[in-house]
């Protein structure tokens, strides 16, 4: 059984057992987090919501809070001598999905 959920402005799909990183969440190691915007869960029985499922719930546990790789951007206008390097780590949450409940 697999369910798609949505946090942090994006979907994703999970199943138990699953790994995933999402957009930074306020909580810390270990905590128990509910994901309730649960859009679709599939398996045997196809469900889908509209936008979400009623009463589903995507049980996770937090297992890690911290920082992606560097992703460098530079601004470079030619013959002007201007050209600009920034860097930028977008913060995220790893979660282990534990449940998922109709």
């Amino acid at each position: 059984m697999y369910a798609i959920i949505k946090t942090g402005g994006k979907q994703y799909k999970v199943t138990e057992g699953d790994v995933i990183r999402v957009e930074k969440l306020e909580c810390a190691e270990g905590d128990q987090i509910t994901f309730d915007q649960v859009l679709m869960i599939g398996g045997e029985e196809t469900v889908i919501g509209s936008p979400v499922i009623e009463g589903a719930a995507v049980k996770a546990t937090v297992t890690a809070n911290g920082k992606a790789d560097k992703v460098i951007v530079y601004k470079y206008k030619r013959k002007t001598g201007y050209h600009k390097k920034n860097g930028h780590r977008q913060l995220f949450t790893e979660v282990k999905i534990d449940s998922i409940s109709k």
